[in-house]
């Protein structure tokens, strides 16, 4: 004798109600929910398994149809699409898009009148003859004209801070400006700098230490363009040396020729790429300017006197700063 549908096992969504009736409804409102509730999750992880007494399937290929029957009823699954919930991280099932129609998107945001692209394409100029000295440096160093090719880097280091100063005072700051600004540095102070430093270390060191330490230079100038293209800006503070500041001190060291051994100029190259990729604080330029006035006068009366014993205690003096803040700040917490 079969038992009464009321004494059917109880799930979840449907309790045992007192009359057959009542059961009769509540049974096909909880199988419907279920229905939506679950035949999506059964799809997305690969038919997993479901209770026994819930869920029998079978499905049909042939005209894209799948039919799922829970319990008694029977729905199409294009029926429980329409009015199932779909999750915001899933999103809607639906055909892909199309990856041909790509999006424009305009290089100087903002509005785009004559004067603003006009002061745009200045603000590049800047940056593209910054990587064109560059390469003049990189030309200059392998023909030997080493001094030459130093100063043409010190004039890579004047573009590069004067677009963008010209960019901010301009209002054309863009994404589009900050990583083409980027590749430029990587040009200029990642590859011309190395070159002319490998040049001027020439007869003077074993040819595989300065190719070494130029590769050093290289290879942690590139890591400090991405590392500072991801990561938040501080307002105060450099994280490492920034390249242009070690391609502006390789530059004045072969420009002034520091008379140091041929092992310590290979010692000072690694350290100044160490301390790119180092944690070390740094100050930027704008807090330094804000230094008091007698500070200045120390380094040019002592430029006056012996121009590169000023020189190599203003490139120590800043580079054992970072430490020292770093110390600081971890005493601070």
């Amino acid at each position: 004798m079969p038992r009464a549908p009321w004494r059917r096992r109880r799930t979840t969504d449907s309790p045992r109600p007192a009359g057959r009736q009542w059961a009769g409804r509540l049974r096909r409102g909880g199988t419907f929910a279920r229905q939506v509730l679950l035949v999506r999750v059964a799809r997305r992880h690969d038919e997993m398994a479901l209770p026994a007494t819930v869920v029998r399937q079978a499905r049909r290929d042939s005209d894209g149809m799948d039919v799922a029957r829970f319990g008694v009823d029977a729905v199409t699954a294009r029926e429980i699409e329409s009015i199932a919930p779909v999750s915001p991280a899933v999103g809607p099932a639906g055909p892909a898009p199309d990856a041909d129609a790509g999006i424009s998107v305009p290089l100087l945001p903002g509005e785009r009148t004559l004067a603003r692209r006009a002061k745009f394409a200045l603000v590049n100029a800047c940056t593209l003859a910054s990587l064109g000295l560059g390469l003049l440096a990189i030309f200059l160093a392998m023909q030997g004209d080493v001094r030459l090719a130093a100063a043409f880097l010190i004039a890579c280091v004047i573009f590069d801070g004067l677009d963008g100063a010209l960019a901010r005072k301009l209002g054309v700051s863009s994404p589009f400006g900050a990583q083409m600004d980027s590749l430029a540095d990587m040009c200029s102070f990642g590859l011309a700098a190395p070159v002319v430093v490998y040049a001027s270390l020439a007869g003077t060191v074993p040819t595989a230490g300065a190719a070494v330490a130029c590769a050093l230079v290289a290879g942690c100038a590139a890591i400090r363009l991405a590392r500072f293209n991801v990561s938040p800006k501080d307002g105060r503070f450099f994280c490492g040396v920034p390249t242009t500041m070690a391609a502006a001190v390789l530059a004045l060291a072969v420009l002034i020729g520091l008379p140091l051994p041929g092992l310590a100029k290979l010692a000072v190259v690694a350290l100044l790429a160490f301390a790119m990729v180092s944690s070390f604080p740094y100050a930027k330029l704008a807090r330094l300017i804000k230094l008091p006035p007698w500070l200045w006068l120390l380094p040019l009366v002592g430029a006056l006197i012996d121009i590169r014993l000023t020189f190599v205690m203003i490139v120590v003096g800043y580079l054992v700063s970072g430490p020292l803040l770093w110390l600081r700040q971890r005493r601070a917490v």
